[in-house]
């Protein structure tokens, strides 16, 4: 088994590690001795193990977030909630026989059961929880896990409006619970190409960054719109949360036969902002590491779209975008561009993919055919090495095992809560630039509002459907 395959964080390697320093933004950020405090875990976790409960047993918890935290002796995943009934029964099915066939012991783990994670939020013996939700069922219970004390692994993107986005950030950092978003292509498995791309940008290998490309998928306008009974096994109104109400149909949610398979909530805009968010957090999150703009955003943004004429499916199809961030810097995105990040400067360029690597079978395909890892201009360009006086950029194995051992360690995670929302704010800024339609925008980052725009200062937030929502959560007393 190779490094990039062997995770590193096992239990003996915890207490092994040392405290690494890492740059984010510019800023230094040491770890803390490896020191376990009793608190960190909950009081029955067997061999001081982290607790985790799962949020959400859909595709991308089965194939990616579950499938990768199981390879870790340290995680010990102990409940799991869900909406749907089925997709509840399945996924403790899952977890119990993983163990099962691990361990050899039919009864290792009886993994609890919650049709409310909010019940799951209350378990004193849980430590912390991945959410593996759709895109408007994210920063909701990441604000409810951080006012609980657990720590948080969070599915990209951090949220449905930048207002929620804010709130989510401040609830982590005021909790001081570890938070690491599921921005994987940070992390050298399975993609040791994308640290290395920014490592390279950011040590002035292509001289002085001027022009950044980033090409995304694009969705497919259709889906059945017939209006459906609901389910029995389903919590249709929660399912729905804090967004308006609308009928079922079964394109509107997720398959009830193929758990692994793309929800069509994915292709509906009261769930999510489509391709920008759910490709372009990954690819723009990548694009700031480069850039050095990872606690800001861009200046200016215009953007043009399509945007489905009927059928059920009305996220954005191909897209032409611009921003201008500080320092001179141009980033366009684009549908049309190749799937990944092209970063030019005065002395060449640099382009980094996934290549032919892929997180679920499901994933949307590259767009311009099949492409390398990593290329420039130049091919002395990625030979060149970084030396020790230079830059160098957090290094992550793997994006759960970094949260394991952060957990652990008390350190900083390599996708912490605020980096995660302006990847994510980023992106929400170019949507709202996309309903105008060839209109300049103009964006402060600091205070996170368009300048002298009201009508595009609407986008920065939705109505929400009590109960639900991020400005009804419960304040503890």
């Amino acid at each position: 088994m190779s490094n990039l395959e062997k995770p590193m964080y096992d239990r003996r390697g915890f207490m092994k590690t040392a405290a690494k320093t890492a740059v984010v933004g510019g800023v230094a950020l040491t770890g803390f001795p490896t020191i376990v405090p009793a608190s960190v875990f909950g009081k029955n976790a067997p061999s001081n193990k982290i607790n985790i409960g799962q949020i959400g047993c859909g595709r991308i918890a089965r194939t990616h977030d579950l499938a990768e935290t199981f390879k870790y002796d340290v995680a010990h995943i102990m409940a799991i909630a869900d909406v749907d009934s089925v997709r509840l029964k399945s996924g403790k099915q899952m977890i119990e026989s993983w163990y099962t066939k691990k361990t050899g012991k039919a009864d290792y783990v009886d993994v609890k059961t919650y049709d409310d994670y909010h019940a799951l939020l209350e378990n004193k013996d849980i430590d912390a929880v991945m959410i593996s939700t759709p895109d408007h069922w994210h920063a909701q219970p990441a604000i409810e896990a951080a006012m609980a004390g657990k720590h948080i692994y969070l599915q990209k993107p951090t949220s449905l409006t930048i207002e929620e986005g804010r709130q989510m950030s401040d609830a982590v950092r005021k909790s001081g619970v570890t938070f690491q978003l599921g921005s994987q292509q940070r992390s050298v498995r399975p993609w040791p190409q994308f640290k290395k791309a920014c490592e390279l940008v950011r040590n002035g290998r292509i001289g002085k960054l001027h022009t950044v490309r980033v090409g995304l998928p694009s969705d497919p306008a259709g889906g059945n719109t017939s209006a459906m009974p609901i389910p029995a096994n389903l919590n249709y109104d929660m399912w729905l949360g804090s967004t308006p109400y609308i009928y079922y149909t079964l394109d509107r949610v997720h398959s009830q036969t193929d758990f692994d398979s793309r929800g069509g909530w994915l292709r509906c805009e009261q769930f999510g902002a489509g391709m920008i968010t759910g490709w372009g957090v990954h690819h723009i999150d990548i694009a700031h590491w480069g850039m050095d703009t990872e606690l800001t955003g861009p200046l200016e943004v215009v953007a043009t779209a399509e945007f489905p004429k009927n059928g059920l499916w009305n996220v954005h199809g191909d897209y032409e975008v611009h921003a201008k961030y500080a320092k001179g810097v141009d980033m366009f995105m684009s549908s049309k561009n190749p799937n990944g990040v092209r970063f030019e400067g005065t002395d060449g360029w640099i382009f980094v993919s996934r290549g032919d690597v892929a997180v679920t079978a499901s994933d949307p395909g590259a767009t311009g055919g099949k492409l390398k890892a990593l290329t420039a201009s130049d091919p002395k360009i990625l030979t060149s090495v970084i030396g020790p006086n230079e830059i160098h950029l957090y290094e992550s194995r793997e994006q759960h095992g970094n949260w394991l051992d952060c957990i652990q360690n008390k350190k900083q995670t390599i996708s912490p809560a605020e980096v995660a929302h302006r990847s994510c704010s980023a992106c929400l800024v170019a949507h709202a630039a996309m309903k105008f339609n060839g209109q300049k925008l103009y964006w402060d980052p600091k205070k996170e509002i368009f300048k002298d725009n009201v009508e595009a200062n609407k986008l920065l937030s939705r109505p929400q459907r009590y109960p639900y929502g991020t400005n009804y959560i419960k304040k503890k007393a």
